[in-house]
């Protein structure tokens, strides 16, 4: 098996990594990561959540970074807050030995203003939602000429939120000479569509057997009809008093409702949907990681990029 070493990443990122526990490179990290290193052609890569994507991005990005150049370098593009400030997260974890580099994150219900000030005193990186980079860029505070690399993560994602014209204003601002790597858990029309406009020659690489589940998890099915859910959740739940966990919903009035029906009825839970500010989104986030609050009711697309230990159900 190739270890980090071997895939060309530096001493100082490897060391990052290891105390952030890295060991071995997953499947996604070994295919990708000498592509992005040795060739400039651009790269499609399927693989789903919690296959390592963004270190098989982030690393080889950071490596690359010319600290001389004070320009922007690389863009990072995301469908949610939450999984926009993960990623800051991470590559800011992977380059703690790397102080000179800059990575800042743009994204919706968060001060604007203090998201251009920190563009203004000089970044690298820049992680965004579509919709943030897309008023930044009409503000003239971003400018992605000097843009060497653009990565599109969970591509499927942003077009089904309906970001596809914020991809192409924003793709169209960059240089024809930039290499754009695409992670997406499924090659829909949408997305090959994007990928012959916007790339060329494309390298693709496939993640196998995706999301196969920790060996650790216990998996239950409870077949029952739409009005009997509630009344199964409060079963599951009054059978497990120390429960802590995640309950998915498909839209965020389903979410709203469940969350209110849980704590009229006494139990400690609360909601995380698009309709909360993002000082909201993080009061609940805090209040849930601290345990405050035991089930977390929660969309899908809201919940991307959350990252929470010692679930005991989701």
């Amino acid at each position: 098996m190739n270890n980090f070493k071997n895939l060309g990443i530096e001493q100082k990122l490897i060391e990052s990594i290891s105390e952030l526990g890295f060991e071995n490179p997953t499947p996604v990290q070994e295919k990708a990561i000498p592509l992005v290193l040795n060739d400039r052609s651009d790269l499609i890569a399927l693989a789903q959540t919690g296959t390592g994507k963004t270190a098989a991005f982030g690393l080889p990005s950071i490596q690359q970074i010319d600290l001389k150049n004070k320009n922007i370098q690389t863009i990072v593009l995301c469908p949610t807050r939450e999984l926009c400030i993960q990623i800051s997260k991470d590559l800011i974890s992977y380059s703690k030995f790397l102080k000179a580099i800059k990575i800042t994150p743009v994204y919706g219900g968060a001060s604007i203003e203090n998201q251009i000030k920190a563009i203004r005193k000089g970044t690298h990186i820049i992680v965004g939602t579509p919709g943030r980079t897309k008023d930044l860029i009409k503000r003239k505070v971003l400018n992605f000429k000097s843009v060497n690399r653009v990565v599109l993560d969970e591509a499927d994602e942003m077009l089904s939120m309906g970001f596809k014209d914020d991809l192409d204003f924003i793709l169209d601002t960059t240089s024809e000479n930039r290499q754009t790597l695409l992670f997406s858990a499924t090659m829909s029309k949408e997305v090959r569509s994007i990928s012959k406009r916007f790339m060329n020659d494309a390298n693709e690489i496939t993640v196998e057997k995706l999301n196969s589940g920790s060996k650790n998890v216990e998996h239950h099915i409870y077949n029952v009809s739409s009005r009997d859910k509630y009344a199964t959740l409060k079963r599951i739940s009054d059978f497990n008093p120390e429960i802590y966990g995640i309950v998915f919903c498909r839209t965020r009035r389903e979410t709203k409702d469940i969350a209110s029906k849980f704590i009229n009825d006494g139990y400690s839970a609360d909601a995380i949907h698009g309709d909360l500010s993002q000082s909201q989104r993080d009061d609940v986030m805090s209040r849930f990681r601290d345990k405050t609050i035991q089930m977390l009711i929660a969309t899908d697309v809201a919940a991307r990029g959350l990252d929470v230990n010692s679930l005991t159900h989701v």
